[in-house]
């Protein structure tokens, strides 16, 4: 049985298909990323060339018939490159998004429920917000080691504050609601209050909030692999393609340009469906619009 005032907050799977066919440019970007998607995961068949052979004898070969996106130093295939380099790029995107989302979550519900645990959580959250995220993600790589794992914690590291916030101001706005104070004079368990009654009200901004994580975590995955403190050179990812190509930029575009250009389009991708779908889940920013037409 659906409490008051739970069902104009909890986006239902249709609501979200409706956010995106009521905005087509969020519908584009969907459709777009689920291409990059696909073509990442069936890079083998697509590209039909393995990424990692080495060809002396056709290094820098420019864009053309035979190689799409030309050759790089080594004479690998740019193209081959770029397809397999998005398995890694995405993979770690997603594991930090998800992986920021879920502990922030639990965080910010803790934090804005219990009065008690707000002034500590917020102080050391403040803390964490002062560290640059790119400098604490170095130095996590460097010391630990270049991994998955070690890549993932670190770029979750720096977005977990922001989703806590996020939360909590949620969490604060609604634990007055009379629908949670019945529930409370109920006797309900603090733990059900939270997940039943409370946590509904945070999906929609949290889905948001996560595509910006995202795209904010592809990008930082590319900067450590063009710092050099990424993945190992054995495992093709957007970044490490840009650092390789950065040597020999200047005699052979095309291998900066072509994954470049795949890292800009992605990043803008998941920012505009996550503006799309913004405007629809957010009922301040739908009642605007409603008014303004």
């Amino acid at each position: 049985m659906s409490t008051p005032g739970q069902g104009s907050v909890l986006p239902r799977r249709y609501d979200l298909l409706e956010a995106l066919l009521a905005n087509r440019i969020a519908l584009l970007s969907a459709v777009l990323l689920l291409a990059i998607a696909l073509s990442a995961m069936f890079a083998g068949p697509i590209t039909g060339d393995d990424p990692f052979l080495i060809r002396p004898r056709l290094r820098l070969r420019p864009p053309g018939e035979e190689f799409w996106f030309g050759t790089d130093a080594l004479g690998r295939d740019v193209f081959a490159l770029v397809l397999h380099g998005g398995r890694i790029s995405l993979l770690v995107g997603l594991l930090a998004a998800l992986a920021g989302a879920a502990i922030g979550t639990a965080i910010g519900l803790l934090t804005g429920y219990l009065r008690w645990l707000d002034p500590i959580a917020m102080r050391i959250m403040d803390g964490i917000m002062a560290i640059p995220g790119i400098l604490f993600a170095v130095a996590l790589v460097s010391l630990v080691g270049p991994s998955l794992l070690t890549i993932v914690a670190a770029i979750t590291f720096s977005e977990i504050p922001r989703v806590t916030r996020l939360v909590r101001s949620v969490v604060l706005s609604v634990r007055e609601e009379a629908y949670v104070r019945a529930a409370e004079g109920l006797g309900i368990p603090p733990i059900l209050v939270l997940l039943r009654h409370i946590l509904p009200s945070c999906i929609a901004p949290l889905i948001v909030q996560t595509t910006y994580m995202f795209a904010a975590a592809i990008l930082s995955e590319a900067v450590l692999g063009f710092l050099g403190v990424g993945f190992p050179p054995d495992i093709p990812s957007w970044g490490n393609v840009l650092a390789e190509g950065r040597a020999v930029f200047q005699r052979a575009p095309w291998t900066i340009i072509a994954p470049g250009l795949f890292l800009a389009v992605t990043v803008m991708a998941v920012n505009l469906l996550g503006d799309g779908l913004r405007d629809r889940l957010d009922p301040r920013l739908s009642r605007a619009t409603k008014v303004a037409s």
